[in-house]
């Protein structure tokens, strides 16, 4: 039976999310999603094979072919002096003839991280690491200046790696306020699928991930600062849509989102930490205070955020989403305290 393309297009894409999934039961899957029969899902799966976006492991298994393309980039040769020459020769290659928000995805989130190391790390040496297969194209961005937790801790005088770290959440923080906005890590970290910075033994992440993960990654870097980004070839994102997600009508950054679970090592209970989380928040009209998988806050953070903040930021609205039962009872305790 032959379908009309868009519709061959949806089951091949459907079949190979599977795969990726490492469905056990790929053929009945796709032959019950889409009611097509499985000789059918098996004629597609023989095609994909002989293009080799697929390879069989055993019988009835398969998993997604992945390129891999690795540069060495280094700064005494002048391949550090823009950010056009790694974009230009180790980026648009993989992604050339993709559809056009996905090149201008691409093209402002690997500019700005390829941005941050020719101006701020100090870096000699720059490994770009590119992975591909069908679904998705991932950027692996490592180089081995100064880290970047360090250099924000040590510029803005920060205690720890953790106050710089929660400060990169919130967005306009640059060390060079002359020549960057500050905006580029927030903004790339929404645009992307998946979007991690390692350094120092800390992590910054919008995503969520498990602890097999964040070992993998710290350990794989020992110096310097690593970018791991990851972007479907089929997304139909755009970064306006982002963009405008967190502007106003003129177009200014006027909104930030801040998720608490990937700031806090434990539950956030006291007033210090919340102060941690009110640093620069003036600078925004409206803060999303994202408590996804947070079980639990104290009285003393909830008062120092939602009384103490908020009554000398009138201007400022403060917008707790993703609040569990204990964590509602809490915020509205210290309102009605009011």
């Amino acid at each position: 039976m032959k379908f009309a393309e868009g519709k061959k297009n949806a089951v091949i894409l459907y079949l190979l999310q599977k795969i990726e999934q490492d469905d056990k039961s790929i053929s009945k899957a796709v032959s019950e999603a889409f009611s097509i029969n499985q000789n059918t899902v098996h004629t597609y799966i023989n095609e994909l094979v002989d293009n080799s976006i697929i390879e069989r492991k055993k019988r009835g298994q398969y998993r997604l072919v992945k390129k891999e393309y690795e540069y060495d980039l280094r700064r005494s040769n002048g391949d550090l002096d823009t950010d056009t020459y790694a974009y230009d020769n180790c980026m648009f290659p993989h992604i050339k003839g993709y559809a056009p928000n996905i090149d201008a995805i691409w093209s402002y989130s690997f500019s700005e991280m390829i941005n941050n190391v020719v101006d701020h790390s100090n870096a000699e040496n720059l490994k770009i690491i590119i992975e591909q297969d069908y679904l998705n194209t991932t950027a692996i961005i490592a180089d081995d200046g100064i880290g970047i937790f360090k250099k924000i801790k040590e510029h803005f005088g920060y205690s720890t790696l953790d106050e710089a770290i929660c400060e990169l959440f919130k967005g306009k923080l640059t060390t060079d306020s002359a020549n960057h906005s500050g905006e580029g890590i927030f903004f790339s970290s929404k645009l992307m699928d998946d979007f991690f910075i390692v350094s120092d033994g800390k992590i910054f992440t919008n995503n969520k991930y498990d602890n097999s993960m964040i070992v993998s990654l710290i350990e794989s870097t020992t110096k310097g600062t690593c970018v791991i980004m990851s972007l479907s070839n089929h997304t139909h994102k755009s970064p306006r849509d982002v963009f405008d997600l967190y502007a106003d009508v003129d177009g200014g950054f006027t909104k930030t989102r801040i998720p608490l679970k990937n700031i806090f090592d434990s539950m956030p209970v006291s007033r210090s930490q919340a102060k941690r989380v009110c640093n620069r928040l003036e600078r925004f009209e409206e803060v999303i205070l994202d408590f996804e998988d947070v079980e639990w806050m104290g009285q003393g953070f909830a008062h120092q955020l939602f009384v103490v903040f908020a009554n000398q930021h009138p201007e400022i609205q403060m917008i707790p989403v993703n609040m569990n039962e204990d964590v509602t009872k809490m915020h509205t305790h210290v309102i009605k305290s009011i």
